[in-house]
């Protein structure tokens, strides 16, 4: 019988000692637990993804440093550690098993992943060999990630003598990742009978939310064991007679719960690791700014946020009453500071400037402009980093203001279409009103002038939503979009939109990526470009 000891765990980038540390402890917790085996993610020494300190000798030197100092340190158990290694001018994605203060044996990335967020290519040489190390009388092969989205490593180590597979993930999420993964495995146990235990990373880093779920299959690819989503865990799996046995079975997410529950975690660890004493939201009363601050409330605390209304004279009573409602409902600190004394300030600033032009998006856009001097002023005063509320669908076509309400630190909607964040929002009331109703049936309106609605300047967020989601994720032509039935005025509308709003994407904050493809490392378009879409 062989029992191994699932690692999902919070890795902190570049924090080698820390996270030495919590696999050390993870390893005491394991062996206390029976487990002869303890398995972590991928690269788990350093975090993932390194980006560029890859590039650096002296990172591999102190994560060579690291593993030593590890493998000295555990005693009873083996562990099969994560880490960037090395060796002879060749630079790899590694998988080492430690055994009695020992590296044993040393598996190599073999499929390098170059797509999505991925750019791996860049960093890493591909290993060529398969790894099959005995535990237990147990020959297990190791594959990390990629290796078991395409035919071969998998199979290599198989053919190597392999009878159980254990691979190490730092797979980041989008919409329902998991029954990806879980289908690209079986296909990898269909091929070589092998079960598999597939460890995955958990934590926020930058835009990317690791999401855990780790699971086992057995050899005929059905689900032993399933880790919860978003949250650390450690689990032990007995393998007997090549086997897994029964284990925990955590509830599926709903889509709603899994996308809130990745910007829950992405905002709490995005504002921790990076030493941010709290939050600072700008509300307006509308949807995307509720939303915004129901998440940093649940993942920092209400002592840890801060809500501030910046009413203009074209701010409508109830987007005040229903703010107040709010915060009141959530109990962060809130605060009113009227924007009408400044914007007289700047008409008679520019008035001259301005004779004998009427009034257009200038004038919103002060608006807007002020309110973000003012966010960012009590950003410096106190610390707290500014979380900006626009969402996906305003992101793709520039309905925002640069260096308005898009100014700040950290844009926790950014990748969250406008009809999904209705979606959110009533789920965030599935027990009670937290999120005033009023706010979720009004029309979305920016309130820079009288009587503006969202829909005065873009089509309706149904269809803005179902073109961007074909043109972005899809890869469809406009004329593809338009032949499933969407007039051609909106689709051409929309497509330059986007391609016009490129430049100010490029100046956003970074946000927490959901869905398969966000406006971020995986969106890498020109801002020149006079390439013209086919319709």
């Amino acid at each position: 019988m062989l029992k191994i000891a699932i690692a999902q765990f919070n890795a902190t980038l570049g924090d080698l000692a820390g996270n030495a540390a919590k696999i050390a402890d993870l390893a005491a917790r394991a062996r206390a637990a029976g487990a002869d085996l303890l398995l972590t993610p991928e690269l788990a020494l350093c975090g993932y993804p390194p980006e560029d300190l890859l590039l650096r000798p002296d990172f591999y030197r102190a994560c060579d440093r690291e593993l030593d100092a590890l493998a000295r340190r555990v005693e009873g158990i083996a562990i099969i550690v994560g880490h960037p290694e090395e060796r002879n001018g060749r630079r790899y994605n590694a998988a080492t098993l430690l055994q009695d203060g020992c590296r044993v044996a040393t598996y190599y990335k073999q499929l390098l992943p170059n797509y999505e967020v991925f750019d791996e290519e860049r960093y890493f040489d591909a290993g060529e060999t398969a790894c099959v190390v005995a535990i237990n009388g147990v020959r297990c092969g190791i594959n990390i990630c990629a290796d078991i989205w395409e035919a071969g490593s998998a199979e290599a180590a198989h053919a190597a003598g392999a009878e159980l597979l254990l691979v190490l993930n730092a797979s980041p999420y989008h919409l329902d990742k998991h029954e990806d993964r879980a289908a690209v495995l079986r296909e990898r146990i269909a091929a070589t009978g092998m079960p598999a235990v597939y460890a995955n990373l958990v934590g926020g880093q930058d835009e990317l939310v690791f999401d855990g779920g780790s699971f086992v299959l057995d050899a005929h690819g059905r689900e032993a064991c399933r880790l919860p989503q978003f949250e650390e865990a450690l689990e032990v799996v007995e393998v007997i007679n090549g086997q897994p046995q029964a284990g925990i079975l955590a509830p599926h997410l709903s889509l709603e719960a899994q996308v809130y529950a990745a910007l829950v975690l992405g905002v709490r660890d995005y504002i921790g690791k990076n030493g941010f004493p709290g939050a600072i939201i700008g509300l307006s009363g509308g949807i995307d700014s509720a939303l915004t601050l129901a998440v940093a409330v649940d993942a920092l605390g209400a002592d840890r946020v801060r809500a501030v209304m910046m009413p203009s004279p074209y701010t409508a009573d109830i987007s005040l009453d229903d703010s107040r409602q709010m915060v009141k409902t959530l109990g962060v600190r809130y605060d009113e500071i009227a924007i009408a004394p400044a914007m007289q300030v700047y008409e008679d600033m520019l008035a001259k400037e301005f004779a004998g032009l009427a009034s257009d998006t200038t004038e919103e856009n002060l608006q807007a402009r002020i309110r973000g001097n003012l966010l960012m002023a009590l950003s410096n005063k106190t610390g707290a980093l500014v979380l900006t509320t626009g969402n996906k669908s305003e992101m793709a076509v520039g309905y925002c203001t640069l260096y308005g309400d898009m100014a700040g630190g950290f844009a926790v909607i950014k990748d969250v279409f406008k009809t999904f964040v209705y979606r959110l929002s009533r789920w965030v009331n599935r027990e009670r009103e937290i999120i005033p109703e009023r706010i979720i049936t009004r029309p979305p309106s920016a309130e820079l002038k009288p009587g503006q609605t969202d829909q005065d300047s873009l089509p309706p967020y149904e269809v803005l939503d179902a073109i961007m989601h074909a043109y972005m994720e899809r890869d469809e032509s406009p004329r593809e979009i338009v032949a499933r039935g969407y007039a051609e005025a909106d689709v051409r509308r929309v497509v330059r939109l986007l391609r016009i709003a490129e430049y100010k994407r490029r100046q956003a904050p970074v946000g927490i990526r959901v869905t398969q493809r966000g406006f971020g490392k995986d969106w890498r378009y020109p801002i020149t470009n006079r390439y013209v879409d086919e319709f």
